[in-house]
């Protein structure tokens, strides 16, 4: 049984009769503060309101409050709904919802968060709904409410009366909102559990304008900005006396995207904040003439920012300099030598390695990653003196809110945020800046405005995956027993280091260390943060161990886990051992690990924890005109009840081709602050001829609540992936991108 949250007259408030059908508003996390307003108070991460319509004619329309970018949140949140519900897939119809942050709450697609915040609200929506549908039939039937019983959309009674759903969604309007609703069982499910289609599967595939950079307004412009050439200049003086002259131009214009001295909000990025606009009629037209613009740039200074992230204000530096990427990775390693801070610290490590017997010690290393969503970023925005529209592709409208009001001195009840499907995020959207621009320059010139960057524009801005570098020794004991192990990570300008997760707990003498290094070029969330490079260091210098020791890796990483389950170190291990060793278990039986046929083959395993899910992958290698093939994958998840299966094997799938791409080929140079890189003719991403033949993905079977799915089987594929490498060139590879050029065969 679960408690609802709203009564009656905040109920009735929220809910609207619609052509003698149904609109019942939730809010489950909120907190009512009076009969007739609902606040949503609680902690942003798990706002929540969901809409369920139903019309006569037995349609139910359900509203999608999360961003889409493709992990098809828009299918499995109205699925969850539509579950406790009991309501008939095929009668289904959903819609994205607009942003409203007092309707809806906070809205936010990352951190693999969406079902596992969803879950139980969503349930809770389901349930209430359908009881009060059921309560509704019971008094025009006057029977018992006990004795209604629902199946896909029909309300049924043991005396053959029965109704739809939409016949009785009138009458349900009035009843008083349940104070406890009973939550299905697991095995009850007929939704859930079940492969349905992306319900806008039909409208990508067929080119249906559903992304940003489809919009289209009647009277919009269309604005691109130049900004500096490298990290660590800024704009000195233009000359735009050419590109005014040219066809279709309208405006050129320095502006600054933040103004001097305001506080940096969370997923704010000043990365250049001094830029000139050039606006026109069309895309062709602004291109062809931002090419004849004059700029001159100039070096920045040093200087500080204060940073609020949620009410946690800190002051960062912004150093001034041209970087370029081997002066980078000296610094990194000159900085690894000198003190660090603690993250953890358990038993007597100084004291197990000063009488190790045998001490294993490697350094692994990752450059800058751009996201490279498909996508190019974009924004629609007319600002006027007292309201302004933004319409574009954004992972956190609720964020991005507070910016806009923030920067335009505009209350939030009079800014209209609507969601486009994103063609990718991975993070990358997450951050509002290009927002604000679009809503800057349309503020300049008095119109309505799409911002448009080129794959140029985006892949030099910044906002990367940092630069990572980890330390990883291991001391072992004259009968090559675990004694000893220590951790030691930076990076630019972020350190990689999660000190409390495996094998913390499974050491007696353990030491976690972090350092960093700020800088200029920017850095964001990028699929699985920090997790990333983590779990590729960790899981390789774990195999490495394991041979040192004499030990199979899956075995090693079993026997780990089995101490920190039945004796662990510490009390702060943030994952749970079983489940852990449950994915890896799944792996060696699926992929056949111990099979004699297969010890010959050139295969790689790595297992991690993540974003409140585990994850393990195999993968098997061979070479192919002497460079390196992943010819299949087998995969292990544990994100506990698997909403939508076949969606959940396609994340799997695309995060397995995501990580062999990435380890093999990603990578972001600089020389002199400028970016190595500015286009896919010069960052390579893997391409479809690489990606394996085969993905066998396996769920572990449980009825734990959902966790996270988008990210979590990302990070061990840069692992799995050396660790075959090695196997295929008798090499151990501690630099990505791997590049197998650098071995001779």
């Amino acid at each position: 049984m679960k408690k609802t949250t709203l009564n009656r007259r905040s109920f009735l408030k929220s809910s609207a009769l619609a052509g003698g059908g149904l609109l019942l508003s939730f809010s489950w996390m909120a907190k009512a503060q009076a009969a007739d307003k609902i606040e949503t108070l609680a902690d942003a991460w798990q706002e929540l309101n969901g809409y369920i319509r139903i019309t006569p004619d037995n349609v139910i329309k359900l509203m999608c409050p999360n961003p889409e970018f493709g992990q098809n949140v828009m299918t499995s949140l109205p699925m969850i709904t539509a579950e406790e519900l009991d309501a008939d897939w095929k009668n289904v119809v959903v819609e994205m919802a607009p942003h409203d942050g007092v309707k809806y709450g906070f809205q936010f697609t990352g951190g693999s968060q969406s079902v596992r915040a969803y879950w139980k609200p969503l349930r809770q929506a389901g349930a209430s709904a359908r009881q009060m549908l059921r309560e509704a039939a019971a008094q025009t039937w006057g029977v018992p409410v006990d004795e209604v019983t629902t199946k896909a959309g029909v309300l049924s009674h043991s005396s053959g009366k029965s109704a739809t759903y939409g016949e009785m969604a009138s009458k349900a309007a009035t009843v008083a909102v349940p104070k406890d609703v009973k939550l299905k069982a697991p095995k009850d499910f007929s939704v859930v559990r079940k492969s349905q289609k992306n319900v806008e599967g039909k409208k990508v595939v067929t080119g249906k304008p559903l992304f940003g950079i489809d919009y289209q307004t009647e009277g919009m412009l269309v604005a691109m900005v130049q900004h500096p050439p490298a990290f660590g200049m800024k704009l000195k003086s233009f000359d735009a006396a050419q590109v005014l002259k040219m066809p279709g131009i309208k405006a050129v214009f320095s502006f600054k995207v933040f103004e001097d001295g305001t506080e940096r909000g969370m997923f704010e990025t000043r990365t250049f904040n001094e830029l000139v606009a050039v606006v026109g009629n069309s895309t062709w037209e602004v291109m062809n003439a931002r090419k004849k613009l004059k700029v001159n740039w100039e070096p920045m200074t040093d200087f500080k920012e204060m940073v609020n992230m949620r009410g946690n204000k800190r002051e960062e530096l912004m150093p001034a300099g041209l970087a370029t990427t081997a002066a980078q990775f000296e610094k990194m390693q000159e900085r690894a030598k000198q003190p660090a801070t603690q993250l953890r610290k358990d038993g007597d490590p100084e004291t197990a390695f000063k009488g190790a017997a045998q001490i294993l010690e490697r350094t692994y290393t990752a450059p800058f990653l751009a996201h490279n969503c498909m996508e190019p970023m974009n924004c629609f925005a007319h600002v006027t003196a007292d309201k302004a529209l933004f319409v574009g592709p954004l992972q956190a409208p609720g964020l991005a809110e507070e910016t806009l009001a923030n920067r335009f001195g505009i209350s939030k009840d009079k800014l209209d945020i609507q969601m486009t499907r994103m063609g990718g995020g991975f993070g990358r959207r997450a951050y509002p800046h290009y927002m604000v621009e679009a809503g800057v320059i349309s503020r300049q010139v008095k119109a309505p405005v799409k911002l448009v960057y080129t794959r140029e524009d985006d892949m030099t801005y910044g906002i990367y995956r940092p630069m990572y570098t980890a330390t990883y020794r291991a001391a072992l004991d004259a009968n090559k027993n675990l004694i000893g192990f220590h951790v030691r990570g930076g990076g630019i300008p972020e350190n990689p280091v999660h000190a409390n997760r495996f094998p913390a707990g499974a050491v007696d003498n353990y030491l976690a260390e972090s350092w960093e290094i700020p800088s200029n070029i920017t850095i964001g969330a990028f699929r699985a943060p920090r997790s990333n490079f983590n779990a590729a260091a960790e899981q390789s210098f774990l195999d490495e161990l394991a041979e040192m020791m004499g030990k199979d890796p899956i075995q090693l990483r079993l026997d780990l886990l089995k101490r920190a389950k039945e004796n662990p170190v510490g009390k702060n291990n943030d994952y749970d051992a079983d489940r852990y060793a449950g994915v890896l278990t799944l792996l060696r039986e699926k992929s056949g690990w111990d099979k004699p046929e297969n010890k010959a083959k050139n295969r790689g395993v790595a297992a991690y924890f993540c974003h409140n899910a585990y994850a393990a992958h195999v993968v098997e290698m061979t070479l192919r005109d002497g460079q390196p093939y992943v010819e299949q994958a087998f995969s292990a998840v544990d994100c506990g009840i698997v909403i939508n299966p076949d969606a959940a094997i396609n994340m799997v799938e695309g995060a397995v081709v995501d990580g062999i791409g990435n380890a093999l080929y990603g990578g972001l140079t600089h020389k002199d602050g400028v970016s190595g890189q500015t286009n896919f003719d010069q960052y390579r991403m893997i391409r479809h001829n690489e990606a394996p033949k085969k993905i066998e993905v396996h769920f572990v079977q449980n009825d734990i609540d959902p966790t996270g799915l988008g990210e979590p089987p990302f990070p061990p594929v840069f692992g799995a992936v050396a660790n075959a490498l090695y196997k295929t060139t008798g090499k151990r590879f501690y630099k990505q991108p791997f590049r197998i050029e650098e071995v001779k065969l």
